[in-house]
């Protein structure tokens, strides 16, 4: 027998579901250009810095002295092996070599007032990770991993920019496979570092012998 449709349960949107029938249905129609965009966002070199190129007050030249002259990164960078920071030289250490070198040199004229008054060159900071993350240089060096790992070939920069994008997931992933930048501690700062072997076979073999287990714990960086 058939039912009485007077008997049926029917549902029924509430008169107002038509006022928002529009706005939801270029919502749902937007949603997918939204999630490309916030990935494009996510991707995008701006956002993580690679290739921030500030210019400096005193135009710098690392292609000159860590290229061409090879002055070894650890002369200017003193606390790179003993601490958290790489360390900027003071001036004294530029005037090192040009108390002699360049003296009457224009573009070296803020060195040489430094050096006399005593106030510092304001250098602008190209590597800056939030205050949220600690990192200590002293304990990738000390273990073999590369300057150029993370800095790139500074020696072939004649005005530095930041090379990597320094995100979680870029620290984690070297983390979890450091045998990619493994090498000898005493060629950590050597540009353009090539192994006799094959890197990865050389990685492990470093690895295993200094016992390398790098933490992904939070807190070994969020302290």
């Amino acid at each position: 027998m058939e039912q009485n449709k007077s008997d049926r349960t029917s549902f029924e949107f509430p008169k107002w579901a038509n006022a928002v029938r529009i706005p939801v249905s270029l919502m749902a129609a937007g949603a997918p250009v939204f999630v490309l965009g916030l990935l494009y966002l996510a991707f995008w070199p701006g956002t993580t810095s690679v290739g921030y190129q500030p210019q400096q007050p005193v135009p710098y030249s690392h292609a000159l002295h860590a290229g061409e002259l090879g002055i070894d990164c650890r002369y200017c960078h003193t606390g790179v092996e003993v601490g958290a920071k790489a360390t900027i030289p003071p001036t004294a250490t530029c005037m090192n070599c040009h108390a002699t070198v360049r003296t009457e040199s224009e573009k070296l004229q803020l060195v040489r007032d430094s050096y006399a008054t005593g106030e510092p060159v304001e250098w602008v900071r190209v590597h800056d990770l939030p205050d949220f993350v600690f990192f200590n240089h002293s304990a990738h060096v000390e273990r073999g991993i590369g300057c150029e790992s993370c800095h790139g070939r500074v020696d072939q920069m004649e005005v530095v920019s930041q090379f990597a994008g320094l995100n979680m997931g870029w620290c984690l992933k070297c983390h979890r496979e450091p045998e990619a930048h493994l090498r000898p501690v005493d060629q950590v700062t050597v540009m353009g570092y090539e192994p006799a072997e094959d890197q990865l076979t050389l990685g492990a073999r470093l690895r295993e012998a200094r016992n390398i287990n790098p933490s992904v714990d939070c807190s070994t960086c969020h302290r």
